[in-house]
Formats: structure tokens, C-alpha cells, sequence
């Protein structure tokens, strides 16, 4: 914190007897500064017009002179707190004797920030003046950016390193600190190196900042350090300490980065500001928050587009300048160039035309590789103006992002060749593009400001801003962290399709994602292990039928139910997949296809139609399940092939291969599937879903007591929500009787008094939507009797004004759960209950083992390699309750494992041994015959 001393015979603006008085003591501006080499530079102090600030009588700490000190009020506690005390008098203030662990201060008056403006005071670092208007120097201005929030309330103002500091300096009139080089340029007191001018007395030629020197090459003590102490030596600082802050630095070398003044070209981007906003609104950006919130309020906030850049390779800003900059030519094309060079030869400026060769209207490659337009070529070329002066180019090159937002036109050679795709808006503008979110001020902002400016247009018509790639623990990869991925690696071991399928369906593509190649492999196993399953087993039995889709259609309405709730399940999916894709989200169309294909197609659909594949004549039930399966499989293909395109396309050529439906050569150029609303039906889809819904409840019931599917079971209890919804699960009882292996299904009224619920709120949907009135609602929903709660899960959830407030909520808003009752156990979701019978007696004990004997021979047959559809022979030796078990139920195991016969007895010493019951409890021999 430095002390800036208010020039003599200043008149105090305070109050508290000290207002009118010539304020002759010692009295300092308290200015508190991060950068302490900035200070040389500093040429005005800065307060808020409206920020109280007082008049303090202390000691300074480090030379215990008494000092008089301005500082904001509000700031007092922060920097006069440890080590300072408050006093009430003069008389206490004048007892301090140096070496007192407490300091005093007495405060002596007030005003506020607009009674200091024009106060002068001394310079701080009196090492050189600015070499323009110096007797503008060294005053108080006012700065609406100014807060109470850290330091004294008072900014020092360097001009030449901030630019806050340039811009309320030059509204107030207040030089920059610039002196004179040895070409009698005005430059900063810091060279372009980072180290001080000669101006600076003992710190010239040191760099500001101990990070630019080589290795072993830095001071002890930095610039920072070295200034602070000169100040503490002088009574010029009231408090240094180390502060811990934010600073920027350079991405490539982690150095610190300095801001420096340069004459610069700008283009006038505020003209068009509003028209730039308009054009914005048009644009459908992905997500809306981009374009409303970050592109937009960039947008809002436009300053003009600084155009220059002191760099060596680029392109050369095409203006040439007479020395004294009264006359400029910007040239717009190479044909323009070489006439002014020929108008310069002719004036004798130059001896020669270095683009004689060129061909005004050639864009042949030979043409223009005889010229060169890099700055080391441009250079060298003077052109002579209007009145006869010799002219110069401007020595900086364009901003990069210029030519990337000229991308559009420059792809084409625009307007020297190719305008009609231009004019005509045949090649402009772009459909969609895709850029890192960190974009919103570089590519999307140049392509958006020059389509404005140049054409009245926008440049694209949809925009997805990327999020980035982070390592699994949500760290930013880097090189110098070591926890980069290499992408090669992956797509070698993993595979492109899995890869791309994991990485858009994990995250929006604009969300930042968390990148973990365990997610690969989970994509692998659920995903594409379903899919591929999926298709093994078509392909196993339609190449035992020769099935080829040789056939016509089967009519819809002759097609099973499974078959029409899968195919309106199919093309509501490509409906809504299509408009995903339209929306540019493909994130949702992978989610829905791979749900379709994991819980729909492979989980629900082939696992209750196998039968249909593998037992039987070749009838039509049978091809419809071929046909239905292969159109969905064809179907999954197309669709997911944007995300996936070598999987998918070998799925689509593998299917292709045996029907010849398309005469496209990859699955790339097929034509999009077309859902067929006359195929969908919502009342089927609801019924499976209620099906699929309470199977799952029952089977994680089973889980949760530990019963094998195997095992039947007696009953299931379901209270009917509604009509509809009793009407529907009536529809599907038997599948949902099979599917959990169940005997029984009781529908129970809603009002019925066996279950007995509790809800409460689940917050973490609640809170983001209603956060204010969340303890009303819990207070509400913790009143809830029976009937409120079955209401609540008849009517899909509960509306009504809560603290003023219109509140809606869903089912998902709440948690209810069913109290178990005897001999059941009871589950809830999404307003469905279920309650399972676990009482098992002697047939259902029996049926079970039968049950399990069907699955161990099934799997001795896929193991010893038999055909589906050989017949077998079962001798089994085992105990006198599980020949009872199987006895009771031969017919049934025979049908399953296509058994000739069933003995007991003791078969060779080819039997294996299995468990039915017990560990080990059965040896068997499974023969062909």
C-alpha cells in the first residue's frame, strides 16, 4: 500500500474542522497495488464519486512518522485492523512512542469521492514526466469501476499497463507515461522484453518480472521486492505484505503476461452492434444458453475489433502510409497492387515493379506462385501517394481470427472467382458449424462480425459450441499435467465406433465431458455386446430357415402383438431420433437408439419371441418375426450410423448381403427410415411399458429376498391407479404372469387399505425449480394422508399455489414407498406398487427344480456343440426329492430340452456333475440320439 502525497497548499475537502483548511502536514493518498513495477508509470490516482472516504492521523509503521492518510471508510477495518487501534482524541493519538506493538489512529473527517476529484498530489517515483501534457499528471479522477471490496478505495493509475486504467485516464484528460526512444518514439517505462527503460534509474535494463530471466540469471530480490523496500526506506509505503492472487499468464510457458500500449488498427465493430445482435437471434444455437447468454452478451458488450498484430508471419495489413500518415491507400487485390507499383516506378520511388509478371484475372497456380505477399516481400515495396510522398506499408500483420472468419469467402476466392456461390447464397451460409465453446470470441464472433458488416447476413444457421475433452477426474488435460489421452491409442485399442458412440452419448456435446476409457469398454459390453448378440441370434436361425425377406410383407394386423408393439416402438423411435438429429443433438438420438436396443429389442422383445425363432415349421408367424427383427436391426443401423459409421455399416452390408433391399452401397447412402404413424400405437406401447414396469418391480423383489427366477411363484398383488390403467394391465397379465414366473396377478381397487404409503419431496428435483418454497413443501407433503398419496400417483402429481406461488410438481418430485406387509414384500416407483407372495410350497419347490434342470441341460447342449433341433436322451442320478421334482414335471422338461426320454438310474462315467438343489446334488448324461 503506497503513500502518495497530496501536493502542497491543497485546500481539505473534509469534514470534522479540518474542511477549508490548507492541509500543509503530511498527508497521503493510500493507493494499494498488486503490481508494485507498475508504480514508475503511475500517473493518477483514481476513487468512486460516491465512496465515503476519511481523514486518518496515525503513524506510519515502518519509519513511525506521523502521516495523515485518505483511504475509503468501509476499508478502514481491513487496513488498519491488526495492529492498529482506534483512539477517541488527539491526546491519546499523541502518547504512541515508537517501537508500540499498536499504532493509534484517530479519524478527523469525511467526504466523498467527487470532493477529492482534481486534488494533486506529488509523484510517487519521480525517476522521468510524461513526455506529453506532464501538467495533466499526477491528479485525482474518477472512476465508476472503483469498490470498497479489497484495498484502500483509491486505484492507482498506470495507463501504459491496464486497460481500466487507459480508458478512465484518457476521459479525464490524463497522460500515459511515454518518454522518447532513440527514434523519438513515445514508448512505456517497460521495453517489449519486460524490462525497465534507462529512465528508471538504478531498476534500468531489470526485467519487472523475475520469471523473464534465463535460468540462474535472477536477482535475489525481484523488481517488486527491491521498489517496495526504496518506499518502506522513504516513508512512501504504509503496508507491504504478501498477497496471494490471480494473474494472467501465458498458456505456452506458464509466464506471467505482461499488457502493453500499441498503435493498432481497429474496425469500427460498434457501428453495427445492433445489427449484429439482430442477426444473432436468428441463429439456432446449441445450447440456447451460448447464444443468449455468453455469445450474446459478448455481443452486447462489443468493443471495435483491434486488427493489428506485431507478429512476422501472417498477412500484411494492406495499408501503405505516407510518413506523416496524412495520406493512406488500402489496396484490395494483387492486380491493384501492381498498378500502384507501376504508378511508383514511374515516380521514380521505385526501380522496378516486383509484380510485372503477374496477370490481372490468371488464378492459375503458376500464375500466383510467382508472387509472394508475406511481410518479408510486401515490405520492400514503396508506393507514391496522390500528391507525390512516398508511402510505406503499416508494419503489423491482421489478427489471425480475421482470416478464419473470412473462411466463407476466402474458400472460394471470393469476389474474384466463384461469386455466384456467394451472391446466391448456394455456398452461404453454412448450414451448421462446431467449435469449442471457448470460440464464443474468436471464430464465431469473427465469422458472425464480418458476415454482418460485409454481406448483412449471418454466417451459419446453426452453431453446437463443443465443450472440452477432461481427463476422468474433471482436470483440463495437459502435457505438462501428464494426464493427456492419445487419441490413436484409443481408436487402436477401443476402436472408432465405440469411441465416437461413448463420447456423444455420455455428454451434450457442448457439456464439458469426463473422458475415462473404462466408459469405452462399458459401451462395448452394453451397447455394442447387446447389438451384436442381437444379431448373432437372427442370423443363426434365419440362415437355418433360409430366410432372405423373399416374402411379402406380413399385413401388420396378421402380425403377433409382440411384433406390433416392437414396430410402433420402432418408428415412434425414428420419429423422435429424426427430430433429434434435426435439432442437432445427436447426444439425445444415440441415448434413444441404444435404449431401444438394450431394454426394448434385446432385453424384452427377442428374449420373449426365441420360441418363435427356434421351434416349429417355417410358418407365418415365423416370418413375421424374421421380418420384424430384420427391419428393426436394418433400421437401428441407418439411424445410428452418423454416430458410429463402420459398426453400423457392416451390420447394414451384412444385412444387405442376403435381401438386396437396397441398392445402396453403404449403409452412409441409404435413405433415412420414415416413421409411419399408422404403425404407431400409444395405447400397445403403454400396456408393455405397465408390463416392463411391474416385471421389474417383481424381479427386484426377488433379488432383494434372494428367489431365482426359476423358482415360481404363486402372486403378485397390483393396485389399479385408474380404469385405463386396470383395463391395460389386464391386457398383459399373462406376459407379465411369464416374464417373472408368477402364477397369479390380483388387480386390487386403488383405495384398497393392505398398503400402507409414505411420501416425502425429493429435493433434488424440487430444489432447482421451486428453492424458495422448498420448506413449505416439505411441511405439505409431510401431512399427506393415504388419500392425498393415491390420488397424487393417480393423477401423475400435485399442483396448487404454495407462498404465492403456482407450484407444479410430478411424480419424480416425490418419493412414496409401500411399508412391506406378512408374507409379501412390497416395492413402489413412478406411482406403481407391487406386492410379491414369497410363500413357496411343494409344486411350486418342484416346478423350480424342473426348471433349473431345463437350464443345465440347455446348457450341456450348447456346450457339446448339438444342433437346436436334435432330440436327446437325460439318465440322471440324484436324490429321492428331485426325482419326484422332475417326475412331477417330465412332460414340461422333456418340451423344453427336447428330451425322447428321462431315466433315473446311474449313467457312466461320462456324466457331469450339476447342482439342482445342493451343491453337487445330481449327476447327469445328456445323449444324442
Amino acid at each position: 500500500m503506497a503513500q502518495f502525497k497530496l501536493a502542497a497548499g491543497a485546500v481539505s475537502p473534509f469534514g470534522g474542522g479540518e474542511r477549508g483548511r490548507t492541509l500543509d502536514e503530511e498527508t497521503f493518498f493510500l493507493a494499494w497495488t498488486t503490481t508494485p513495477w507498475t508504480l514508475p508509470s503511475n500517473t493518477a490516482l483514481c476513487v468512486g464519486p460516491n465512496i465515503e472516504y476519511v481523514l486518518v492521523q496515525t503513524y506510519n509503521q515502518y519509519t513511525h512518522q506521523p502521516v495523515n492518510v485518505i483511504l475509503a471508510k468501509n476499508l478502514l477495518g481491513l487496513q488498519l485492523g491488526r495492529g492498529f487501534n482506534a483512539v477517541e482524541s488527539a491526546e491519546e493519538l499523541a502518547a504512541y512512542v515508537a517501537g508500540d506493538k499498536v499504532i493509534p489512529y484517530f479519524v478527523t473527517g469525511s467526504c466523498t469521492g467527487k470532493d477529492l476529484v482534481g486534488l494533486r498530489y506529488e509523484q510517487l517515483l519521480p525517476f522521468v514526466q510524461p513526455a506529453e501534457a506532464p501538467e495533466q499528471a499526477f491528479r485525482v479522477i474518477s472512476g465508476d469501476f472503483v469498490t470498497t471490496e479489497d484495498g484502500t478505495g483509491i486505484v492507482h493509475i498506470a495507463p501504459t499497463f491496464g486497460s481500466d486504467d487507459a480508458r478512465v485516464a484518457t476521459e479525464s484528460g490524463v497522460p500515459a507515461m511515454l518518454v522518447a526512444d532513440e527514434n523519438g518514439n513515445l514508448v512505456p517505462l517497460v521495453d517489449l522484453r519486460g524490462r525497465f527503460r534507462k529512465e528508471v534509474g538504478d531498476w534500468g535494463n531489470l526485467f519487472v518480472k523475475n520469471e523473464y530471466y534465463a535460468e540462474g540469471e535472477a536477482p535475489e530480490r525481484s523488481v517488486d521486492v527491491q521498489i517496495s523496500i526504496w518506499l518502506k526506506e522513504r516513508n512512501r509505503a504504509f503496508k507491504v505484505e504478501k498477497y496471494v492472487h490471480s494473474y494472467p499468464h501465458c498458456w505456452r510457458t506458464d509466464k506471467p503476461v505482461l499488457y502493453y500500449p500499441l498503435d493498432s488498427w481497429f474496425i469500427r465493430v460498434t457501428d453495427v452492434k445492433d445489427r449484429m445482435i439482430a442477426l444473432n437471434n436468428t441463429i439456432q444455437w446449441k445450447p440456447e444458453a451460448t447464444g443468449t447468454g455468453r455469445f450474446g452478451k459478448w455481443l452486447e458488450n462489443v468493443n471495435d475489433w483491434n486488427l493489428s498484430r506485431s507478429r512476422y508471419w501472417g498477412i500484411p495489413i494492406p495499408i501503405w502510409s505516407t510518413e506523416q500518415g496524412d495520406e493512406r491507400l488500402c489496396i484490395s487485390s494483387v492486380e491493384q497492387l501492381k498498378a500502384e507499383c507501376d504508378k511508383a516506378v514511374a515516380a521514380g520511388v521505385m526501380l522496378e515493379n516486383p509484380l510485372a509478371g503477374f496477370v490481372g484475372g490468371d488464378f492459375s497456380e503458376a500464375n500466383y506462385s510467382q508472387i509472394d505477399l508475406h511481410k518479408n516481400y510486401v515490405d520492400q515495396i514503396t508506393l507514391v501517394s496522390p500528391s507525390g510522398k512516398s508511402m510505406k506499408r503499416e508494419s503489423d500483420l491482421i489478427d489471425v481470427w480475421f482470416d478464419s472468419g473470412s473462411m466463407p469467402y476466402a474458400q472460394w476466392h471470393y469476389p474474384f472467382e466463384n461469386k455466384e456461390l456467394i451472391d446466391n447464397h448456394l455456398a452461404f451460409p453454412a448450414d451448421f458449424i462446431a467449435e469449442g465453446v471457448d470460440q464464443t470470441r474468436g471464430w464465431f464472433y469473427t465469422l458472425h462480425a464480418i458476415a454482418t458488416m460485409v454481406f448483412d447476413s449471418v454466417a451459419y444457421k446453426n452453431v453446437v459450441s463443443n465443450g472440452l475433452v477432461l481427463d476422468k477426474n474433471g482436470q483440463k488435460m495437459s502435457k505438462r499435467l501428464g494426464n493427456t489421452v492419445d487419441p490413436f491409442h484409443t481408436l487402436e485399442t477401443y476402436g472408432p465406433d465405440a469411441t465416437r458412440w461413448y463420447m456423444i452419448t455420455n455428454a451434450q456435446p457442448w457439456d464439458n465431458l469426463k473422458f475415462d476409457v473404462d466408459g469405452i469398454t462399458e459401451v462395448q459390453r452394453k451397447f455394442f455386446g447387446t447389438l451384436y448378440n442381437t444379431y448373432s441370434f437372427f442370423a443363426l436361425y434365419a440362415n437355418i430357415d433360409g430366410f432372405s425377406y423373399a416374402e411379402a410383407n406380413v399385413a401388420a394386423e396378421e402380425r403377433p402383438e409382440i411384433d406390433r408393439w416392437i414396430l410402433s416402438k420402432l418408428h415412434s423411435l425414428i420419429a423422435q431420433v429424426d427430430e433429434a438429429y434435426a435439432a442437432y443433438e445427436p447426444t439425445k438420438a444415440g441415448r434413444l437408439i441404444q435404449e431401444f436396443v438394450s431394454d426394448q429389442l434385446s432385453n424384452w422383445y427377442v428374449r420373449l419371441c426365441r420360441r418363435r425363432f427356434w421351434k416349429g415349421d417355417y410358418t407365418t408367424d415365423k416370418i413375421s418375426a424374421y421380418q420384424t427383427l430384420y427391419t428393426c436391426l436394418e433400421a437401428v443401423a441407418i439411424m445410428g450410423s452418423p454416430i458410429a459409421p463402420f459398426w453400423f455399416d457392416r451390420l447394414f452390408q451384412d444385412l444387405n448381403a442376403v435381401t438386396k433391399r437396397h441398392t445402396a452401397a453403404s449403409v452412409h447412402l441409404a435413405d433415412f427410415p420414415q416413421s409411419d404413424a399408422a404403425l404407431i400405437h400409444e395405447n400397445l406401447e403403454a400396456q408393455m411399458d405397465i408390463a416392463q414396469r411391474v416385471s421389474s418391480l417383481v424381479l427386484g423383489l426377488r433379488k432383494k429376498e434372494k428367489i431365482r427366477v426359476r423358482q415360481p411363484l404363486q402372486k403378485i398383488m397390483v393396485p389399479a391407479l385408474n380404469e385405463t390403467f386396470a383395463e391395460n394391465i389386464d391386457h398383459v397379465k399373462e406376459l407379465i404372469l411369464s416374464e417373472v414366473n408368477v402364477k397369479e396377478l390380483e388387480l386390487l381397487d386403488a383405495d384398497n387399505t393392505m398398503f400402507v404409503k409414505s411420501i416425502k419431496p425429493n429435493f433434488k428435483t424440487i430444489g432447482p425449480k421451486y428453492g424458495k418454497q422448498m420448506k413449505a413443501i416439505a411441511a405439505m407433503t409431510a401431512a399427506f394422508g393415504q388419500d392425498t398419496i393415491a390420488a397424487i400417483e393417480a393423477s401423475g402429481g400435485w399442483s396448487g399455489d404454495i407462498e404465492g406461488t403456482a407450484v407444479e410438481l410430478t411424480l419424480e418430485d416425490f418419493e412414496i414407498r409401500a411399508e412391506d406387509i406378512p408374507g409379501w414384500t412390497v416395492a413402489s416407483e413412478g406411482g406403481l406398487t407391487v406386492a410379491l407372495d414369497t410363500t413357496i410350497n411343494d409344486e411350486l419347490r418342484n416346478e423350480g427344480i424342473a426348471r433349473e434342470l431345463v437350464n443345465r441341460v440347455q446348457n450341456i447342449r450348447k456346450d457339446a456343440g448339438f444342433e437346436v433341433t436334435d432330440r436327446i436322451r437325460l439318465t440322471l442320478d440324484t436324490s429321492a426329492e428331485i426325482q419326484q421334482a422332475i417326475a412331477a414335471n417330465k412332460s414340461f422338461v422333456s418340451d423344453e430340452v427336447l428330451a425322447t426320454d428321462i431315466l433315473f438310474g446311474n449313467p457312466d462315467t461320462a456324466a457331469q456333475l450339476i447342482d439342482l438343489v445342493n451343491e453337487g446334488d445330481t449327476r447327469i448324461l445328456v445323449e444324442k440320439v
